[in-house]
């Protein structure tokens, strides 16, 4: 199992550049992280943007940086990011900021047959934003428009990141979201791809 280790850096900043790849017609984001820093970083981005209702699905193996990014979604809500972690007994942890942050970890889950029981569609209240570590086992209660955020390992500390937005509403999300960041303030540590070919 990789871990995603704390490179040393300046203040982290993003680049990002949308990409679209013509077999999978839907807009998507490319980009590289270099330490958790950056992850976070780019979770404060997305914290920053949410307008409230957006519904986050994250898929990648252990130690890719799902957690971190959460961690840093709240650091950017205004939520107190020190308490972000994988829930282990609670599958769901709800933490408060500017608006409402529901984190739900499934790697622990026995059976996806108990995904309906957990409640998950109760935080789909066009208000509270939703993170779902392990998605793929809660594929059938998500709703169909949402970001889907693909994590995989590129080297021993690098991960590439992958956000698509599903439907119109995850689109504009995030759009928002990266238009709001495009200063100059935000260009350097995170690198981005270059398009599918």
């Amino acid at each position: 199992m990789r871990k995603h280790r704390q490179a040393p850096s300046s203040t982290p900043a993003v680049k990002l550049t949308p990409t679209f790849d013509s077999t999978f017609p839907l807009p998507s984001w490319s980009l590289a992280s270099c330490s958790v820093a950056d992850t976070e970083c780019l979770g404060a981005m997305i914290g920053n943007g949410v307008q409230g209702g957006e519904v986050f699905a994250l898929y990648g193996e252990v130690g890719t940086g799902k957690t971190a990014l959460v961690r840093g979604i709240a650091t950017g809500l205004g939520a107190a990011p020190r308490s972000v972690s994988s829930p282990t007994f609670v599958l769901i942890h709800e933490y408060r900021g500017r608006l409402p942050l529901a984190h739900a970890d499934l790697y622990r889950l026995e059976s996806v047959q108990t995904v309906p029981h957990l409640g998950l569609e109760e935080y789909f209240d066009g208000r509270t934003i939703v993170a779902v570590e392990w998605a793929e086992r809660a594929m059938s209660e998500l709703p169909i428009d949402r970001v889907e955020i693909r994590f995989a390992h590129r080297s021993e500390t690098e991960r590439t990141i992958i956000l698509t937005a599903t439907g119109p509403y995850s689109h504009q999300a995030l759009t928002n979201i990266f238009d709001r960041d495009s200063s100059s303030a935000t260009q350097g540590i995170i690198t981005s791809l270059p398009k599918s070919s």
